[in-house]
């Protein structure tokens, strides 16, 4: 390998901001790291996303308790991915929620996840040593269930395919506030390493559809006002649409994997240069629209001797 992927020699600390979207309903954000939700309701509090490690966690915790002193008792897991789910334990929640797909993704590539993920990333493992083992849910649900902390209402949904196949959506009908984990990104690259490109575009056309009033994505920043809502779902259907389309160009022609990424370089870098984690997403981007191209519908699990074949194919 001629070089180390981007986000290994990325070590400095992110600026947090916690920034409201609604009554009682939080953004935790990190210039492009992973973003958690908030939700406070009448009698307890509610997260979604759990950080990589307990250590980062406690800094959610923090900025919790700068606002509610009520416990939390949810804990909302919208995908599988390990930099998502665990520092879970810190929260002390009695019930973690996923999908039914993403709890059989952990079934079935957890431990891979988090060894890839933990040799990609060193930054968001600081602390690693805490972390109890992998995260499972207490509650999955198929569709959509919804819970009340007291009277407010939350429903948690599976609107389609997009950065997994088991993405969940968090809605707060009273605010209209939608915490839409990594479908939907703000100035940050989509992770498409496990994503389901044809059907991502539609589903963000379904979180379009409930025409929320403000939206924490995956990362970057809240998104606050209709207008930011908007451009944001179709910055992030762009993305993804010009990450797929010229690898789909390069595999109907015979192609090499090399070429794919050759070609998306030429289509993204124009645009995304400056998105948080672009260099780092890049690789896993191409090699999963490669093979979404040729036919491959479930992502093949990615482990860290697999990051590192295809880091070496693509330096040829």
């Amino acid at each position: 390998m001629t070089k180390a992927f981007a986000s290994q020699g990325d070590m400095s600390d992110k600026k947090i901001s916690f920034t409201q979207l609604g009554e009682g309903l939080y953004a935790f954000t990190a210039e492009g790291d992973p973003n958690t939700g908030v939700i406070i309701g009448d009698d307890s509090v509610m997260i979604v996303e759990a950080q990589a490690t307990p250590r980062l966690a406690r800094k959610v915790i923090e900025c919790v308790r700068s606002v509610t002193d009520k416990p939390i008792s949810h804990l909302v897991l919208t995908h599988y991915h390990a930099v998502r789910v665990l520092g879970a334990s810190a929260y002390g929640a009695r019930e973690i929620i996923m999908s039914d797909a993403a709890r059989a993704m952990v079934v079935e590539r957890g431990q891979e996840d988090w060894d890839s993920e933990f040799g990609r990333f060193p930054r968001l493992f600081q602390g690693h040593e805490e972390i109890p083992g992998l995260t499972w849910p207490t509650t999955t649900f198929s569709e959509s269930m919804t819970v009340y902390l007291g009277n407010r209402r939350v429903d948690i949904l599976h609107l389609g395919r997009a950065h997994t196949a088991g993405d969940a959506v968090v809605w707060v009908p009273d605010e209209e506030v939608m915490f839409t984990g990594d479908i939907v990104e703000y100035h940050s690259a989509c992770y498409c390493g496990d994503g389901h490109f044809g059907d991502w575009e539609d589903t963000l056309m379904n979180i379009a559809a409930y025409e929320p009033r403000a939206i924490a994505p995956g990362r970057g920043d809240a998104l606050m006002g209709e207008d930011m809502v908007a451009a944001a779902i179709a910055n992030t259907a762009d993305f993804v649409r010009s990450t797929y389309k010229p690898v789909a160009r390069v595999v109907a022609r015979g192609g090499s994997l090399k070429q794919a990424w050759d070609a998306v370089r030429a289509e993204c870098d124009p645009k995304f240069t400056s998105y948080a984690i672009y260099e780092h997403c890049l690789p896993f981007n191409v090699g999963r629209a490669y093979d979404e191209a040729r036919g491959i519908d479930t992502p093949r699990i990615w482990t860290a001797e697999r990051d590192l074949q295809m880091w070496a194919d693509l330096q040829g």
